[in-house]
């Protein structure tokens, strides 16, 4: 199962400069594991641990096939071969 990330300018020190890389998994979850495997560290940035719950950083936005991940399931949102996940760094500020 091959599915395209887009990563951002910001995370691409951890895909060795790439702006999009191949990964497989049912879920998104999956897919960022297997991510780490290919590009240690990533997935320090996407997910973090609160108390022992697993999720989406507060600043990390994941698009699915362009739907947010966040109204279709979260990290267990389901993937199918072909799909496209993009990642983009949450934007705010800027002058009054």
């Amino acid at each position: 199962m091959a599915i395209e990330v887009r990563i951002p300018t910001i995370l691409r020190t951890y895909t060795d400069g790439a702006k999009a890389v191949e990964g497989a998994g049912g879920t998104l979850s999956a897919l960022i594991d297997d991510l780490e495997g290919n590009h240690p560290g990533l997935k320090d940035r996407l997910v973090e641990d609160k108390s022992g719950s697993i999720d989406l950083r507060r600043f990390v936005n994941v698009y699915i096939n362009d739907e947010d991940v966040r109204f279709i399931g979260g990290l267990e949102a389901e993937l199918t071969d072909g799909d496209q996940v993009v990642v983009l760094p949450a934007v705010a500020g800027g002058a009054r």
